[in-house]
């Protein structure tokens, strides 16, 4: 066995042992740790497949800051990890069948000649070649109106989030941005005329 293909079936075990813990640890902090581990592996294959630039994303942008966001957020809330363990065992009749049809699809998609590092491109390239400059190309080319409409689903979703942290409560002060803006200088502004030092009877102004 060649070494390029021995550390495609590390990387890749490592990957799927991570994920199956993702779903089955019973701790949350664990499960966010084991999805890092996982982001961390599929960028090795990603690496072996000269594209660098997707795995270097992927580890600043993911798990620099997504993912220890999600720790982060994780290990201040108050979760009740009997209730989460029983809530997944309860739904497990139906994740179950879903998962292994997940499986045999990617069976299908990556089984024969496609399964293992044999689909990995050769690795002779020009001098000049930039992975980076070639995803630019396909996704302003060829993948133009996907690429646009993720854009438009994640604004979305920014929204959405936004709109849903928007809950007017009595307790807790908030800005009305219409009435800032309705709002005239005669309504803020007080001119109050006071009498001069000369005018004050004599006496007052010591």
């Amino acid at each position: 066995m060649e070494f390029t293909t021995f550390v495609f079936y590390m990387f890749a075990a490592l990957a799927v042992f991570a994920a199956v813990r993702v779903v089955t640890a019973s701790n949350p902090v664990h499960a966010v740790l084991f999805l890092v581990l996982a982001f961390f592996n599929v960028a090795g294959l990603w690496l072996l497949l000269q594209a660098e630039f997707l795995a270097i994303a992927l580890i600043m942008v993911y798990v620099g800051a997504v993912m220890v966001l999600f720790l982060f957020v994780v290990m201040m809330l108050d979760i009740n990890v009997e209730r989460v363990r029983k809530g997944f065992f309860g739904n497990l009749w139906l994740g179950g069948p879903i998962a292994l049809a997940m499986v045999g699809e990617m069976a299908v998609m990556l089984g024969g000649k496609y399964f293992g590092a044999e689909a990995m491109p050769g690795l002779a390239t020009a001098p000049d070649y930039s992975n980076t400059k070639e995803l630019g190309r396909l996704l302003f080319t060829d993948y133009a109106y996907p690429f646009e409409l993720a854009s438009v689903i994640l604004l979305v979703g920014i929204v959405a989030a936004v709109m849903l942290t928007l809950r007017h409560r009595k307790d807790v002060k908030h800005l009305d941005t219409a009435r800032q803006l309705a709002v005239k200088a005669k309504d803020r502004l007080r001119i109050v005329k006071m009498a001069t030092e000369k005018d004050l009877p004599a006496g007052e102004g010591e």
